[in-house]
């Protein structure tokens, strides 16, 4: 896709999602952070709906280490990978307090090395919490990358590559949150919502014309 209509295409998303934010709910780096690990393969709702419960128990590292591994498990049962996740939870709460005092780094080194966090867990929290123009790709931010032609790519990483590369600077900050939302509820995987989609004229994928006129009233 040309710059220019990358341009048009990030105008009108910003026209129509004019509060680019997480649906993840938090009230403080630490709890963003912890979030965004329990996110991995699970729905942000499904996610708030244990953080309420598991954050009221314990809001702090300290107070993650003192609740242990059991303890986080009886509030995120309900996700997936549970058990991988309250050992991570509870690794990283430990190393923040060995050695970060207990705060969350705004650094990707630093970051990538606590234990459960990758490439896109780092992204969310250096661009939701630090405001660093990073984009997390996952899967909804890879599938409208490489549909509408914004950003093609084989892996992850070539789509946040070619996302930062693309771009308009002023769309960076935000680009994250606009993707990942219009991915979310306008360009679904299984059926897209073309009839109504606000970057329709500026997107490149070859079948936005059936799916429009399925997703039109009166579609099939």
């Amino acid at each position: 896709m040309d710059p220019q209509n990358i341009h048009r295409c990030f105008a009108a998303l910003r026209v129509a999602i004019p509060e680019p934010k997480t649906e993840l709910n938090y009230d403080s780096p630490f709890q963003l952070l912890v979030a965004v690990v329990l996110s991995a393969q699970s729905t942000d709702k499904a996610v708030n709906a244990c953080t309420r419960t598991l954050f009221a128990a314990a809001p702090t590292p300290e107070a993650m280490v003192i609740l242990g591994e059991d303890g986080i498990k009886a509030h995120i049962h309900r996700l997936g990978l549970f058990n991988a996740k309250a050992r991570h939870v509870h690794a990283l709460s430990r190393q923040l307090l060995a050695l970060h005092d207990g705060e969350v780094p705004a650094d990707r080194k630093a970051l990538e090395a606590l234990p459960g966090v990758g490439r896109k867990t780092a992204n969310v929290v250096l661009n939701t919490e630090f405001g660093q123009p990073t984009i997390a790709v996952d899967t909804h931010i890879f599938r409208v990358g490489n549909r509408t032609g914004i950003a093609p790519g084989k892996t992850p990483l070539a789509v946040e590559q070619a996302l930062l590369a693309a771009v308009p600077a002023e769309y960076r900050q935000d680009a994250h949150h606009l993707l990942i939302l219009h991915g979310r509820y306008t360009c679904t995987a299984r059926r897209p919502h073309c009839g109504h989609c606000p970057i329709f004229q500026c997107c490149e994928w070859p079948d936005k014309h059936q799916w429009a006129a399925k997703s039109s009233p009166g579609g099939a």
